[in-house]
């Protein structure tokens, strides 16, 4: 496992580095400012990169969305963000442009690792409770499902999904699990997952995270309504 760390202090740098090599992961290369950390991560392409949200020259939202638009050479990097705040605008805005999820700078270094592990599996980081909190207090109005652009996601159009997928994407927006979700829908949970992973193909969604996103916005749930449309 590769894993390029973003921030403008060497000294949680540092302290991550040598938090990863004791678990014997490997740290490709660093970066003081967004500017360095795209250019970091397109050369080396690694696994998973820590992106601190606020740096200098370019902020981690926006090398965020700068590494993810680079095309087939980096979809498979996954980028946690690091964080002060648990519930910040800037955390919400990073998950819409397709972090796996976020981490505080507190963190303790088995959650760290652990981490690490999780999202380089392709699994979204924090729990879909966190990522609601965040949507019901951050998102925007919806915006119809075909809007173009919508606040950082893709173009998106909900009839390119079967009721059945729809009624997933609500249930995934509410926080469940593909457990919950396999007993609610009386379906196994590798139906579900292939519901999901459906769901992400279609529209374009790099995980869970942004697909909780994507069904606030686009008023698929709403705040205090979860499950229901506007």
């Amino acid at each position: 496992m590769k894993v390029v760390i973003a921030d403008d202090q060497a000294l949680v740098r540092g302290g991550f580095r040598l938090i990863l090599k004791a678990a014997g992961i490997e740290v490709v290369a660093e970066a003081a400012d967004g500017a360095q950390a795209v250019t970091a991560v397109l050369e080396h392409l690694p696994d998973v990169v820590l992106m601190d949200i606020r740096m200098p020259e370019l902020d981690g939202i926006e090398a965020t969305r700068r590494v993810l638009a680079a095309g087939p050479a980096a979809a498979g990097v996954r980028i946690i963000i690091l964080t002060t705040f648990d519930l910040d605008q800037y955390v919400y805005a990073a998950l819409a442009a397709g972090a796996s999820g976020f981490l505080l700078k507190d963190v303790t270094p088995e959650h760290l690792v652990a981490a690490v592990q999780l999202v380089q599996t392709g699994d979204a980081l924090l729990a879909p409770s966190i990522t609601r909190r965040l949507v019901e207090r951050f998102a925007p109005g919806p915006r119809p499902a075909d809007a173009p652009g919508s606040a950082g996601m893709p173009g998106c159009d909900l009839s390119a999904l079967t009721p059945r997928e729809v009624e997933v994407l609500g249930l995934i927006a509410r926080g469940m699990s593909n457990a919950e979700i396999a007993a609610a829908l009386t379906i196994s949970e590798a139906t579900v997952k292939t519901h999901v992973a459906r769901i992400l193909t279609k529209l374009d969604l790099r995980g869970r995270v942004q697909a909780v996103v994507l069904a606030y916005q686009i008023g698929l749930v709403t705040p205090g309504r979860p499950g229901s449309r506007s």
